[in-house]
C-alpha cells in the first residue's frame, strides 16, 4: 500500500516517529501555518521539513542562533566600594553612595553602560559575566581598571572603587559574605603604604588562598580518614570511594594550577603590572616600567602560597587500582 501511495503522490522525504511514517510535507505545511520561525526551528529539529521550506528553516535557524549571541542586559547584583571602603549595594531606590557623591545607578546593567562608564571593551565582560561558565582565572589590566575573575570572585578593581559581579538576585554564600567583610576592612585601612586598588586585590587574592586552602584540608581529611579506614578492613567500595577521592583531588589540583598560571602570567608582564598602578595614573604619576617591586612582592607572595597548595595536593593524590580490590564473597 506504501508504493501505491508513493507513485500516485509526488517524491518527499519521509522520517520515522515513534512507529510512523509522516510525511514530512504535510508536517511542513502545519508549521506553515503556524507562522513561526520557532515552530520552523523546531521542526527541523525533529526532522521533520519539506524541501520548499528549506530556505525559511535556514532562515528560523540563523534567526535562533543570532539571538543568543546578540548583546543583552546583564542581570547582575552589583557590590560597590567607594574609596572609603564603604559597602553600598543598589536597592529599590537604585541610589549608592559613590567616593562621597550620590550617583544613580541601576540594579541591571547594559554592556553598553559598563563599558562607556568604565572604558571597557565588551569582550572584557565576558570574565565577569557570572551567566557565563569561565573556569580559567584571569587577571586583566585595563586603562583605568583591573579585572579580575578567580574562583568565586568576579571583580572590577579601579583607584577609588570595587565593583563586585553576582548573579543578580542571587544569594551571598558565606564565603563571598566572609570576602566582603576583610575586603571592606582592608579598603578602611590608613596605615598601610599600599595604595587603595593593591588592597583590593590583596583581599581578592586572600580570599582565593583561604578558599583553596580549605577545599585541601577538607579533601585531605576525606582522603587521609578512607585511607584509615582501608588499613582495618579493605572491601570493594571503600577503593571505589577513594577512587572518587582521588579524582576529585585531581581536579582540586588542576584549579589551583589555574590559580598559579594567572599570577606568575601577571608576574611575566612588566607592562601588566606597571598599568595596576591605578592611582598613580589617575594623579598622573609617571612610572619606569621596570618600577613596580611593591606590587610584584605582593603578586610573589600568592604565588608562593598557591604553589605549596598545588604541592601538597600532588604528594596527597593516590591512584587506587580497582584491579587489585580483593574479590568479595
Amino acid at each position: 500500500m506504501l508504493a501505491a501511495i508513493s507513485t500516485r503522490c509526488r517524491p518527499m522525504r519521509r522520517v520515522l516517529h515513534l512507529g510512523t511514517l509522516v510525511s514530512v510535507e504535510t508536517r511542513a505545511r502545519a508549521n506553515s501555518a503556524e507562522g513561526s520561525s520557532h515552530r520552523l526551528f523546531n521542526s527541523w529539529q525533529r526532522g521533520f521539513l519539506s524541501d520548499g521550506d528549506d530556505e525559511a528553516a535556514r532562515a528560523a535557524i540563523l534567526e535562533n542562533a543570532l539571538k543568543g549571541r546578540q548583546p543583552t542586559d546583564l542581570m547582575l547584583r552589583c557590590t560597590v566600594l567607594d574609596a572609603q571602603g564603604g559597602l553600598n549595594q543598589p536597592d529599590q531606590t537604585r541610589i549608592l553612595i559613590h567616593v562621597g557623591t550620590v550617583k544613580s545607578v541601576s540594579g541591571q546593567f547594559t554592556k553598553s553602560d559598563l563599558c562607556a562608564e568604565h572604558r571597557l571593551n565588551p569582550r572584557d565582560l565576558r570574565k565577569i559575566d557570572s551567566r557565563i561558565p569561565n573556569l580559567v582565572p584571569t587577571i586583566l589590566t585595563r586603562k583605568e581598571a583591573i579585572l579580575i575573575n578567580i574562583l568565586h570572585i568576579r571583580a572590577l578593581v579601579k583607584a577609588d572603587a570595587v565593583i563586585l559581579f553576582d548573579s543578580y538576585g542571587s544569594v551571598d554564600s558565606r564565603l563571598h559574605s566572609v570576602f566582603l567583610y576583610h575586603l571592606e576592612h582592608n579598603l578602611k585601612q590608613k596605615s598601610t603604604s599600599l595604595p587603595y586598588e593593591f588592597r583590593a586585590l590583596e583581599s581578592v587574592l586572600v580570599s582565593v588562598v583561604s578558599a583553596l586552602e580549605a577545599e585541601m584540608v577538607f579533601t585531605r581529611h576525606l582522603v587521609g580518614g578512607l585511607l584509615a579506614e582501608l588499613e582495618d578492613d579493605i572491601d570493594r567500595d571503600k577503593f571505589k570511594r577513594l577512587l572518587h577521592y582521588s579524582r576529585r583531588l585531581q581536579s582540586f589540583m588542576n584549579r589551583a594550577k589555574l590559580v598559579q598560571e594567572a599570577l606568575e602570567e601577571v608576574l611575566q608582564q612588566d607592562e601588566d603590572m606597571n598599568n595596576m598602578y591605578l592611582t598613580d595614573k589617575k594623579l598622573g604619576v609617571e612610572r619606569k616600567m621596570e618600577d613596580h617591586d611593591e606590587l610584584e612582592v605582593l603578586l610573589e607572595s600568592f604565588d608562593k602560597q598557591v604553589e605549596e597548595i598545588v604541592n601538597e595536593a600532588e604528594t596527597t593524590i593516590v591512584s587506587p587500582s580497582l584491579n587489585h580490590v580483593p574479590s568479595v564473597p
